[in-house]
């Protein structure tokens, strides 16, 4: 779902009628609308990183089935500062984001929750606590802002390095099977493989 005012990607991962929501951007009644057309018993909210268009709809998700937020260590203070995670910039102080911590801080490596399992890797360089979620089942990964379709996350916000992020890409991201499939913070769904081989932003880095 595109949703909130830069339309950033939220994800609703679902096993039977167990379901994971990959961040809450925005418009917290149509994630609450799919969830209850489709009978859906969410299980736990991850976060990709911190920056205030993922996390718009947090709050009320949260509260509404009362359950836990994952998110990296290196951005545990964020969700309750409006400066870090960049909403005060973007709505004034008076319109800022200010949630409490996340109950969870994801530790690299295989994270169980209910019925899914996933990899979580650590992919800075858009955000210190950016984190890339590998869901070999579904042969897919959630990447927030780091890799999109034939682009990439911008470097240019306070603790961003292109260099960190071209690490994460490389040494994350590419060595995944070309035919998993890339689901980004913004735009449309891609795969490793059209990345690897077209993305002009990553050329410069990598030759497949």
């Amino acid at each position: 779902m595109s949703l909130g005012p830069l339309g950033t990607n939220c994800y609703i991962i679902q096993t039977g009628t167990d379901c994971l929501i990959v961040d809450p951007s925005g418009d917290a009644d149509v994630i609450e609308k799919y969830i209850q057309e489709n009978e859906l018993h969410p299980l736990a909210i991850l976060l990709t990183h911190a920056h205030f268009d993922h996390i718009i709809a947090l709050d009320s998700i949260r509260k509404t089935y009362n359950i836990d937020v994952y998110l990296h260590e290196n951005e545990k203070d964020w969700l309750e500062n409006p400066s870090l995670n960049r909403s005060a910039l973007y709505f004034g102080e008076k319109e800022a984001i200010i949630t409490k911590r996340p109950e969870k801080l994801v530790s690299i490596g295989d994270l169980r929750i209910g019925p899914f399992s996933c990899e979580v890797v650590h992919t800075p360089g858009h955000s210190p606590g950016s984190v890339s979620y590998i869901f070999n089942e579904f042969k897919s990964v959630v990447s927030g802002d780091v890799l999109f379709k034939q682009g990439i996350g911008r470097t240019d916000l306070p603790e961003g390095s292109i260099d960190e992020l071209a690490s994460s890409i490389v040494s994350k991201l590419y060595t995944l099977p070309d035919e998993f499939v890339v689901y980004p913070g913004h735009g449309a769904s891609t795969t490793i493989g059209e990345e690897k081989s077209s993305n002009p932003f990553t050329l410069q880095f990598y030759r497949p």
